[in-house]
């Protein structure tokens, strides 16, 4: 796996997230638990608790978004998702984790995971399709952004 990860950008993960998570939460929806969205609901805390730090924040993140992918009640998918964490782990995604997570950013992707764990909780899939996708397009928006700036660097 670190072979992959060391292959992946992180624009590169999102795209794949961008393929994955729409139908991830979709069957999230259909198929979560009670206890499922009790977890959901306890990651969503942590996450608010963390505040502004960047390290805690993704530690969260992370747990959210594999939460999702086991109340998908699909082996694979939960598997998928955790080679998708590992790739995370990546030092080319720690590089950007701290041009990309402002506190203000980090404030704004915690109320897009309220609304997105709002949605699965509803069983409202077409709003938890949309909130995911939106929230993994601001994350390519910001990555390529960063991306940018840091290409503009004088070496």
């Amino acid at each position: 796996m670190t072979r992959f990860a060391e292959l992946t950008s992180p624009l590169e993960l999102i795209e794949v997230r961008l393929g994955l998570e729409p139908n991830m939460v979709r069957l999230a929806v259909l198929n979560a638990t009670g206890r499922d969205i009790e977890r959901l609901a306890s990651a969503i805390e942590r996450m608010e608790a963390a505040g502004g730090d960047s390290e805690s924040f993704t530690l969260w993140d992370e747990e959210f978004h594999q939460l999702i992918a086991e109340a998908t009640r699909n082996p694979l998918m939960v598997w998928i998702y955790r080679k998708i964490n590992d790739v995370r782990t990546h030092s080319q995604w720690n590089a950007m984790k701290s041009k990309v997570l402002t506190p203000q950013r980090i404030a704004a992707y915690n109320e897009q995971h309220l609304a997105l764990y709002e949605a699965i909780r509803t069983r409202d899939i077409e709003a938890a399709v949309a909130i995911v996708t939106n929230h993994l397009h601001a994350a390519r928006r910001q990555l390529m952004g960063a991306n940018l700036a840091e290409a503009a660097q004088p070496q």
